[in-house]
């Protein structure tokens, strides 16, 4: 019987490593096909207090993006007219990142309203990703009061907003 030897055992260490480097590489999941973002949820949000109404959406970066690259939203307006564009550059001081429109109007119940999202480079050069979702609202805006209700750190009465008027 023939001893094994320290170079043979090295060798064949060897092998078995390259033959397991060989099948884990042909397996793996390759990170360039990922989305670079994870969308995490959405919708429309309701201020009846303050009066006003939103919508937007919470992203997660799961591939890596460089500092600096652009996300960029474009929702559509649901009073009509043209999209409203909102962007935020990106930041090693986060992963996560939720963008949502200014204050809006015309929204009607159940009906969906679409957003364009794209990853850009921070030059805004090169579009390096983009998806597209839509959201609708359970309820209609015609429950929110056109002027805040309330005015304030403390909440107090707002004296411009009729419904607070006496009478």
């Amino acid at each position: 019987m023939k001893m094994l030897s320290l170079r043979n055992v090295v060798i064949g260490a060897v092998a078995l490593c390259a033959i397991l480097f060989a099948f884990g590489w042909y397996w793996r999941e390759d990170p360039a096909n990922d989305p670079y973002l994870k969308i995490l949820g959405g919708g429309f949000m309701f201020n009846y207090r303050q009066g006003e109404v939103f919508y937007g959406f919470t992203a997660q970066v799961v591939r890596p993006l460089a500092s600096g690259s652009i996300i960029e939203a474009s929702f559509e307006n649901p009073a009509g007219g043209a999209p409203l564009v909102v962007s935020e550059r990106v930041s090693t001081m986060t992963d996560r990142y939720a963008l949502r429109t200014p204050p809006i109007r015309g929204v009607e119940a159940k009906k969906p309203y679409h957003v364009a999202i794209k990853v850009y480079d921070r030059e805004k050069k090169t579009l390096l990703w983009n998806a597209e979702h839509s959201y609708a609202s359970q309820i209609s805006d015609i429950v929110v009061p056109d002027k805040p209700l309330t005015i304030g750190p403390g909440y107090h009465l707002n004296p411009d907003n009729p419904k607070n008027q006496p009478g």
